[in-house]
């Protein structure tokens, strides 16, 4: 008996990617003409239908897709909101989305609800301490954002080429000793991956390291300047420009304007009140397009494969 056709053996006798041919079969407006003319010939010529679970699978397509952010009022997050949102939006998908507020419980309730209502996908913003466990259930079908996965497709920002960039441009300046603003080691990324970042540039360098923690806030930072100078001190690293903020105000009101200043963010306050900081831009827009572009190439895929993108970044300077 001969074996019946796929998708994969219609999209290589049509030339076209097994996604398109799906696009096809579902009558997706996305399609060219010339490629729908193109494929629905090999499809009539070869009688070929697709499998009935194949069928109903894209019967029970909601159109959908469920985001949780972590916090709304992150400005980082809104702005890899936006990128996400409108590539779904391209595609004709809407999205459902909720806020974590970096709780576990209220993420796994959250999924329970999108689970239940049969949304087609997941983007999850991670966070320190996340369970991404609780993703399995959408398994193949979601994005980790923000944050690294061996079981789940991922986006991620580049801690340490963004802190080795800022670094490296203090360096080529003279401009060390380089104090470090950090926040709490227990966040994964802004926490131990960027002073990581800065040990071990410092090691590399045969730099003093001069380290020190607060808060992730615009006052904490404000009051911890203080502890961060010393009679030798050229530059203050801030592991996000919420921190450079606070630190760059507290040295205006001492008049220490011969103390450089850098953020990771690129944050369009930071660039207002102090143009004469610099900062790296993450590219927040872009890795939320990326993550929206991996969901649908696996909502797309007959057999989706797990893949991880790690977001170029690159400085900004005055």
């Amino acid at each position: 008996m001969t074996k019946p056709l796929t998708i994969l053996d219609i999209a290589r006798l049509a030339g076209v990617g097994k996604s398109t041919v799906s696009r096809v079969l579902n009558n997706d407006a996305r399609v060219k003409d010339s490629t729908r003319v193109k494929v629905q010939a090999v499809i009539d010529q070869y009688g070929f239908l697709p499998s009935k679970s194949a069928r109903a699978m894209r019967a029970q397509r909601s159109g959908v897709v469920g985001v949780i952010v972590a916090k709304l009022s992150s400005n980082s997050e809104n702005t890899a909101l936006t990128g996400l949102l409108n590539t779904l939006y391209a595609k004709g998908y809407d999205a459902a989305i909720m806020e974590s507020q970096f709780s576990q419980l209220k993420a796994q309730a959250h999924l329970d609800v999108l689970k239940r209502r049969n949304v087609d996908g997941i983007i999850f913003f991670g966070f320190s301490g996340c369970d991404l466990s609780a993703l399995a259930p959408f398994a193949p079908n979601c994005v980790v954002l923000a944050v690294d996965s061996d079981d789940y497709s991922s986006v991620s920002y580049d801690n340490q080429g963004a802190v080795t960039q800022v670094m490296a441009h203090f360096y080529e300046q003279a401009r060390h000793p380089i104090a470090f603003l950090g926040i709490d080691e227990q966040d994964e990324t802004t926490g131990r991956a960027r002073a990581n970042a800065y040990l071990s540039f410092c090691e590399t360098h045969q730099l003093p390291v001069h380290l020190h923690r607060c808060e992730m806030s615009l006052h904490a930072a404000y009051d911890a300047t203080t502890s961060l100078i010393g009679p030798h001190t050229q530059a203050i690293l801030c592991a996000s420009d919420t921190l450079a903020l606070g630190v760059a105000k507290r040295l205006q009101t001492l008049g220490r304007e011969d103390i450089a200043i850098g953020g990771i963010g690129n944050h369009d306050m930071l660039r207002f009140m102090f143009p004469r900081a610099v900062s790296v831009e993450l590219g927040y827009h872009q890795a939320g397009q990326h993550a929206a572009d991996l969901l649908l190439k696996q909502l797309d895929d007959d057999a989706p494969v797990i893949s991880h993108w790690t977001q170029p970044c690159h400085l900004v300077t005055p």
